[in-house]
């Protein structure tokens, strides 16, 4: 998953204005946690394909994300990646965002991603790029713990719509590792 599932124009005006206070609260909130680590080695070819969002910190862009929410991610022949996120909302209907991920940093760790859902032409604006990095993911791909270095959004993913309880755990603890709160996560319902 990833920031900016329902970018607006409104939505974006107030993340610009607004954007250096949040940034500054998360700072000081997170200013004894020690930082945020990826993992070391991220295979985007292996990575690639349909996740299945598990559990989520509620956020904004999210809102009307009731169940069946996940991502699909390919790879574009430009070095990029395609990102499709897509949810069931209250009324029945499906929701879909497409957006576009590359690397947080030119030459920096696959794990290291921004993402973005806002129009191309506003791509030179830092604000509509959301932060990315895989923190948590085993050897065989079957989950992923996806978070910002802010601590302000955090997802468990899996390649199948339900997460055997100890692989949860162990999701769980990547988390922790990190500095980031369980308790905050809310589980996403999943069609079986």
């Amino acid at each position: 998953m990833s920031p900016h599932f329902e970018a607006g124009w409104f939505e974006l005006v107030l993340r610009a204005v607004f954007g250096l206070t949040a940034v500054s609260v998360a700072l000081c909130a997170a200013a004894d946690a020690p930082p945020v680590r990826a993992v070391t080695a991220l295979d985007l070819e292996r990575y690639a394909g349909r996740w299945f969002e598990i559990a989520r910190y509620p956020n904004r862009f999210q809102c009307r994300c009731v169940r069946d929410v996940s991502a699909e991610y390919t790879l574009r022949s430009d070095g990029r990646i395609g990102v499709v996120n897509s949810c069931r909302q209250a009324d029945g209907s499906m929701s879909r965002a497409e957006g576009i991920a590359r690397l947080a940093r030119p030459g920096g760790p696959a794990s290291q991603l921004k993402v973005r859902f806002a129009p191309a032409y506003l791509s030179f604006l830092s604000a509509v790029w959301g932060d990315y990095w895989v923190i948590g993911l085993p050897s065989d791909y079957s989950y992923a713990v996806v978070g910002a270095p802010s601590r302000e959004y955090l997802w468990i993913l899996s390649r199948t719509p339900t997460l055997a309880p100890e692989l949860y755990e162990q999701a769980i603890a990547a988390a922790v590792a990190n500095g980031f709160d369980p308790s905050r996560l809310v589980k996403t319902a999943q069609a079986s």
